[in-house]
């Protein structure tokens, strides 16, 4: 798990880096939660999912964005942090030509900046969102959404409620072939205290799914 520093658009970027055995294997990115609120890419969650990805045969990254930890720069809105996102996963894909796909996994913060990233960029193919919080997020970007991935909520979520964030992706339109699927976890808070463990399950289950069936996409250019 070494780390990994690389030009980022406002200074350096500090991140963690597994490379997987197969020089074709796809490629991961995982996003932590909010600058701002303590969030860093030691959070737990966002760690767990970096090896939950790692152990299915992905390359997979996660880093700091600007100025958290070693990163350079400051909190910039979100939309510096989308900047920092685009161009981690450019240097994702140059340590793995090969890559056949890319997913992206973002918590709360995280996930606000990965929707916005896959939107941007085709190879993405697959999502999971954790505490996606539409009352402090707009996601009215998702027209139409052009990835199929889950949406993850805890029940007892005092910062956004469930239903919220369920109504919003229910209403987000898809490109043909594409769901957003919403899951809850009963009891769970924003930050899946104590529920840690069935979080990565409904994840996990989630990609073993779905790697089962053919990918979405196409080739990196």
């Amino acid at each position: 798990m070494p780390e990994i520093i690389f030009p980022g658009p406002d200074g350096r970027i500090e991140g963690r880096y597994q490379k997987a055995r197969a020089d074709n294997a796809p490629i991961a990115m995982i996003l932590h939660p909010h600058p701002q609120f303590g969030g860093t890419m030691n959070d737990k969650i966002t760690y767990e999912m970096y090896h939950m990805f790692a152990r299915r045969g992905f390359s997979v990254m996660r880093f700091n964005f600007r100025g958290v930890g070693k990163s350079e720069g400051e909190y910039d809105q979100g939309q510096g942090e989308l900047s920092d996102a685009a161009t981690a996963l450019d240097y994702l894909q140059q340590m793995n030509p090969a890559a056949p796909f890319a997913w992206v996994a973002g918590f709360s913060f995280g996930a606000y900046v990965g929707m916005q990233l896959l939107m941007r960029r085709p190879e993405i193919v697959g999502f999971i969102s954790i505490s996606a919080a539409a009352n402090l997020f707009d996601f009215s970007f998702l027209a139409p959404c052009p990835s199929s991935g889950v949406v993850i909520h805890g029940s007892e979520d005092k910062i956004c409620p469930p239903s919220l964030t369920r109504d919003v992706m229910a209403k987000t339109r898809t490109q043909k072939g594409r769901r957003i699927e919403f899951d809850v976890i009963d009891g769970a808070d924003h930050f899946f205290s104590k529920h840690e463990e069935q979080l990565l399950d409904k994840a996990a289950g989630y990609l073993d799914r779905r790697l089962q069936e053919p990918p979405e996409g196409h080739l990196f250019d």
